[in-house]
């Protein structure tokens, strides 16, 4: 069943624990899942967890640490020594989880924990595993995985799985590798049940395997386990000798964090942020966009400061300023999403950039025919002056066309240059449409009102 997070029942847990009543903290989350518990500790304070962490299994203790925000997390590491987190958690967790919380620790206390972890092989796995950049393939790999010769027979091959099955949470495949630890092949469990005892395993694994560099970055990861429906995906150095796997819960997580960062990239902030964080930091992420539509704002009024005088002579220009500006940064917003989207998931296709600008301003020109024509309807009805419907609806035309090739160049430029083109959605394409859009139709309306 399904639990569900009240009021009533944190009051009740709080209750247990003020008078520390062990019967009744076990009870109230007995059979819960540690990513439930982890929920539960985001709406307590660290010393009360503390009380509920002492009553967890350990292994279960180790999954809610992996659960648990990593703001909370940190607090929650910096009441208990290294010893502590060494034996209760590390030792109860797969190489990846604990390489990620020791590379959260400060590095002292990094040294401290690894001194206190008992098993050599596994203190050796995280520390290589520390070695590789969190957003790399190698960051996101865990050592655990069931390797065999493929000069072994099925018989010998299932006596090796026995083996090092117990080190394994789950099981997908059984990778094959050579004398020298190359990955030759992967072997399906389905194909190992039904084949001969005597067959060798080289000649009855899928040669065709999927791999990875340890140096991959995490999106081409999260793309090759996409496009080929993979559970789990090995990974491999430079020559190719078998390093570890990827499973796709480690995906889920790259994927859910690249979409959170390109939206808030999207929506003007320029750093990772989260609804706890401070003030400070909150500001901190949100200014530089603000800044930067100032600064669009500033040279907006600028350019009809330019045009001042004329506006005095023909005031029912300005009537349609708000109408151009917001169109302009619609259409570029579109525009560069639908790119930026396109680049994320490989859907571009092998097009080449000038196909691309010639298939959005062929969209553009049709979009900009049926509003402007909309537009120019509107204003032969209600609008005394010819002039200003046909400046209005050229206007409108014109600035459809640029914001939407600008809106497609600019994300292709960026990653060409190894920018996130994510970059490309936010405030920068608004501001930066609404005011070439402004100086657009203010050309225009000088051509067909002479001024």
């Amino acid at each position: 069943m399904r639990f569900e997070l009240t009021r009533d029942y944190l009051e009740a847990l709080k209750s247990s624990i003020q008078q520390e009543d062990k019967k009744l903290i076990k009870e109230l989350t007995a059979n819960l899942h540690a990513v439930d518990i982890a929920d539960i500790f985001d709406e307590i304070d660290i010393e009360e967890a503390r009380l509920v962490y002492i009553h967890l299994d350990k292994e279960l203790a180790s999954d809610v640490l992996v659960e648990l925000e990593e703001d909370v997390r940190e607090r929650f590491l910096s009441y208990l020594s290294g010893e502590e987190i060494a034996t209760v958690f590390i030792n109860n967790m797969d190489s990846d989880d604990a390489a990620d919380i020791i590379g959260e620790l400060p590095e002292k206390k990094q040294d401290e924990v690894l001194s206190h972890i008992k098993d050599v092989e596994q203190a050796g796995d995280i520390v290589d595993l520390l070695s590789y950049h969190e957003d790399t393939a190698g960051g996101l790999m865990a050592k655990e995985l069931i390797a065999v010769n493929e000069n072994l027979n099925v018989t010998a091959c299932l006596e090796e799985i026995r083996k090092q099955a117990e080190e394994v949470n789950e099981i997908f495949f059984v990778y094959v590798t050579d004398d020298d630890s190359m990955l030759t092949g992967i072997l399906p469990l389905k194909q190992l049940l039904i084949s001969n005892g005597k067959s060798k395993i080289a000649n009855i694994c899928d040669k065709g395997v999927i791999s990875v560099k340890t140096d991959a970055d995490s999106e081409e990861v999260a793309q090759v386990m996409e496009k080929y429906d993979l559970v789990a995906l090995p990974v491999v150095d430079s020559i190719g000798r078998l390093k570890g796997r990827i499973t796709i819960d480690d995906v889920v997580d790259v994927i859910k964090e690249e979409a959170e960062k390109d939206y808030q990239m999207i929506s003007g902030i320029s750093s990772d942020v989260e609804a706890s964080d401070s003030v400070i930091q909150l500001t901190r992420a949100r200014i530089p966009w603000l800044l930067i539509g100032l600064a669009g704002g500033v040279f907006g009024a600028m350019i009809i400061g330019i045009f001042e005088n004329d506006l005095g002579k023909f005031p029912e220009i300005a009537l349609f300023i708000p109408l151009i500006a917001a169109m302009a940064g619609n259409v570029g917003i579109q525009s560069s999403s639908i790119i930026v989207q396109g680049l994320a998931n490989n859907s571009l296709g092998l097009d080449s950039t000038s196909q691309k600008l010639f298939k959005e301003l062929s969209v553009a020109l049709l979009n900009g025919i049926i509003c402007s024509g909309i537009l120019f309807l509107f204003n032969m009805f209600f609008l005394d002056s010819f002039a200003l419907t046909l400046t209005v609806s050229t206007s409108l035309i014109a600035v459809i066309i640029f914001a939407s090739l600008f809106g497609t160049f600019v994300p292709l430029a960026l990653e060409r240059f190894k920018i996130d083109p994510a970059l490309a959605t936010g405030p920068f394409i608004t501001t930066t449409n609404d005011v070439i859009g402004m100086f657009i139709y203010f050309g225009i309306g000088k051509l067909f009102f002479g001024f």
